[in-house]
């Protein structure tokens, strides 16, 4: 079962958001946790590493807002549940991506 934090340990700017890079699978270049954390692809240009920890900011700041979360099966934006299963996670047609590509060009 999900549960959701009301007051986020986290804060979104460069000093408090730990950012690490990790071995991740082909194509994805980054991830916002729900502990507030952004792992990196170890193997993302460095040149384009800062876009990514923006766009993944973008995330942190929606689930500080209250605005998304996520579980192993689904997605949650503003209280609407999306089946992971049944979508292509970084599409820029999701109404939480769509957000983030909008605030980082």
């Amino acid at each position: 079962m999900a549960f959701k934090l009301n007051n986020p340990p986290y804060m979104v700017d460069n000093l408090s958001t730990p950012v690490y890079h990790v071995d991740m699978e082909d194509g994805v270049m980054g991830k916002a946790n729900n502990n507030g954390t952004i792992i990196i692809n170890q193997n993302t240009n460095p040149d384009d590493i800062p876009k990514v920890i923006e766009h993944e900011k973008v995330h942190i700041d929606q689930m500080k807002r209250g605005d998304l979360n996520y579980d192993h099966e689904n997605v949650y934006w503003k209280g609407k549940k999306y089946s992971r299963a049944d979508m292509a996670e970084g599409a820029k047609n999701l109404p939480w991506e769509a957000e983030a590509y909008k605030k980082v060009k």
